[in-house]
């Protein structure tokens, strides 16, 4: 190739990698990374309409095989993977109505909302790596490979009940919980009154859970349960899901500050350990009732005991490297 040629491709190839530099002219809106017209089609997207496809509509086709398969793994997720989920606890479990339930940390959209930044990593991740800290945090098991096929299935899983959405579109309680109106002070003696009289009944007095009462009632605390890591084991996080979602099928029956009680009680109690923990949010910003110190300065919100992990080997999602810098 001539000379001449070779170097206006390097200046072209140049001018693409600075473009959106500091002092580049203005980006379309939206960010350089992301194409006017995909945020056109998010701003003319209506969330209140669009409805998440049911399970009636999966393909019969190969691709449904495998939704079908990540549905699954969601739903039964411990008889599925004991080997990456060892506790009592399903991802459906916190994610209800196949996660369609706009009051319980939702997956419908999710795989339009990633790749993202996430605070807590301090990077940005993929969908892969969300579900993987789902698996070694609210879980307390082992990360799954990647390229496995049961990650597939379950990424299959979320782009179907995310068709139609498009990146940059929001949707009701998109990205976690819907969160309460007032953050209140839980109290332990008072969470005690209240799981004994609505709670106990199906999750247990000792919190151990039974998997025979559909859709199998999860540990709330002891080796079985959720990792310290998890966002349950956040005051607030788990008061906002039990106001919404319990007692089961009765949702908003009890007051926000008997839901802040039975979630300061539940999460007083041992829980397993998650590895890494005090690497978390290493920009700092900690919401205030995160129970376990981090490097950053954050100190621990009332934390409970820790039990150690049989499975520590894989239950770290290993940061995303930082960018090259050109």
């Amino acid at each position: 190739m001539p000379r001449h040629l070779v170097a206006a491709l390097v200046v072209a190839s140049l001018a693409a990698c600075r473009a959106g530099e500091p002092g580049d002219a203005p980006a379309a809106k939206g960010g350089a990374d992301r194409p006017a017209a995909t945020e056109v089609r998010a701003a003319s997207f209506d969330p209140a309409a669009w409805r998440a496809p049911a399970d009636s509509e999966i393909p019969t086709d190969s691709l449904g095989a495998s939704i079908r398969r990540g549905l699954a793994l969601l739903q039964h997720t411990p008889d599925s993977l004991p080997h990456y989920a060892p506790g009592r606890i399903a991802c459906r479990n916190c994610h209800l109505d196949g996660g369609r339930n706009v009051d319980a940390a939702p997956l419908a959209g999710s795989h339009a909302r990633f790749p993202k930044y996430m605070e807590r990593t301090g990077a940005t991740i993929t969908l892969a790596d969300r579900v993987n800290y789902c698996f070694t945090r609210s879980l307390a098991g082992r990360r799954l490979p990647v390229e496995s096929r049961e990650m597939s299935d379950i990424l299959a899983y979320l782009a179907f009940i995310s068709r139609g959405v498009p990146v940059g579109a929001k949707l009701p309680g998109a990205g976690g919980l819907v969160a309460m109106k007032d953050t209140l002070v839980g109290d332990t003696l008072r969470g005690a009154s209240v799981f004994r009289g609505k709670c106990a009944a199906c999750h247990g007095a000792d919190g151990a859970g039974n998997p025979a009462i559909p859709p199998g009632v999860p540990a709330l605390w002891g080796a079985k349960s959720y990792s310290v890591g998890a966002s349950m084991a956040r005051e607030e996080r788990a008061a906002t899901f039990i106001w919404h979602n319990m007692p089961f099928g009765a949702g908003k029956t009890l007051t926000p500050q008997e839901a802040f009680d039975v979630a300061a009680y539940v999460n007083a109690h041992a829980r397993p350990d998650s590895p890494g923990k005090e690497l978390d949010w290493p920009a700092g910003g900690a919401p205030n009732d995160v129970p376990y110190d981090t490097k950053s300065g954050h100190k621990a919100h009332r934390p409970p005991p820790v039990l150690p992990r049989t499975n520590a080997d894989g239950a770290i999602v290993p940061r995303p490297p930082r960018a090259a810098t050109l």
